[in-house]
């Protein structure tokens, strides 16, 4: 790793807080890394149950100093292959995230979009989304984590739903969330003072496979924090 620039990529829900509480040092974790010299941070995140403006001011009332620009979610590349490919989702998210996709047409879906969204779980719903994959909609899974951490235990991700339609569909999902590696390089290639290459950054987070493993198969180094999600072996 090169000791002239270094990318911290961050994970939040579970690294840095977990709903609306902040995980015990996590501020002046921040504070010593943002005072190393030539080190530049972008956090990134598969948090689909809110907007990326609603996430900004989570944040911030939990004490993070944090600019909306060095953010970089699953939402904002969800929606850049929704507007690529002229799709008009059908979106398994909650209204809180629902305003990131306010100006996307959503009338006659020939796309099923699946995020974070337990309230969407329902039969009804599923099998519409089952029946339009049947028609020949594109399935893209925001993300296909299998469960996260919330202040009353683990809880199930949008992953196993992203699975059953998958399988009752006979369908392949794309997924634009971790951990895939285009996510991880469109991040990195985010930060606005040039490019630093995949083997001076490092990712941090709970996740194992999502953070960790995904980030070093970017060509990336990793740190598996204890926290959220995290669970030995």
């Amino acid at each position: 790793m090169s000791a002239s620039r270094l990318a911290v990529l961050i994970d939040l829900s579970g690294t840095l807080h977990i709903e609306d509480v902040c995980i015990p040092g996590a501020v002046a974790a921040l504070q010593h890394l943002r005072e190393i010299p030539n080190c530049r941070l972008k956090f990134v995140t598969n948090t689909t149950k809110e907007s990326s403006s609603r996430l900004h001011e989570r944040l911030q009332k939990l004490g993070f100093q944090i600019a909306p620009s060095e953010v970089f979610t699953s939402l904002s590349a969800a929606k850049c292959l929704i507007e690529r490919e002229h799709l008009r989702p059908l979106l398994f998210l909650e209204d809180v995230a629902l305003e990131d996709f306010k100006d996307i047409d959503q009338t006659n879906p020939n796309a099923v979009v699946v995020g974070l969204a337990p309230s969407r779980f329902q039969f009804d719903n599923l099998n519409k989304a089952f029946r339009l994959l049947l028609d020949g909609a594109k399935l893209i899974a925001i993300h296909k984590g299998r469960y996260y951490k919330r202040k009353d235990g683990l809880s199930l991700g949008p992953g196993p739903f992203v699975e059953a339609l998958q399988f009752a569909a006979d369908v392949k999902a794309d997924v634009v969330g971790k951990p895939e590696r285009n996510f991880f390089l469109s991040a990195l290639e985010s930060l606005d003072d040039g490019k630093i290459p995949a083997s001076d950054a490092v990712m941090i987070g709970d996740d194992a496979r999502d953070d960790a493993l995904g980030s070093i198969h970017a060509g990336m180094h990793a740190i598996l924090v204890k926290t959220g999600k995290y669970r030995p072996g």
